[in-house]
């Protein structure tokens, strides 16, 4: 497989991918570089686009919309 079509199926899969788990992905890349997050305990103590994050992964793991 080349490095383009590589790309293409991870691309592809992103799309796939589901709410939940995409909301939580999204939430951990977030909490892994920032500086604020990293120092706390809980997710609703980070900072304020952390707290969105994780907000949107609550609301998708209780089958809400994102």
């Amino acid at each position: 497989m080349t490095r383009t079509q590589a790309t293409r199926v991870q691309a592809a899969v992103r799309q796939a991918e589901l709410p939940m788990p995409r909301a939580y992905r999204l939430w951990f890349e977030h909490a892994r570089r920032c500086t604020h997050c990293k120092r706390v305990r809980t997710a609703r103590d980070g900072c304020g686009d952390g707290q969105e994050l994780w907000a949107s992964y609550r609301r998708a793991y209780d089958g809400g919309t994102e």
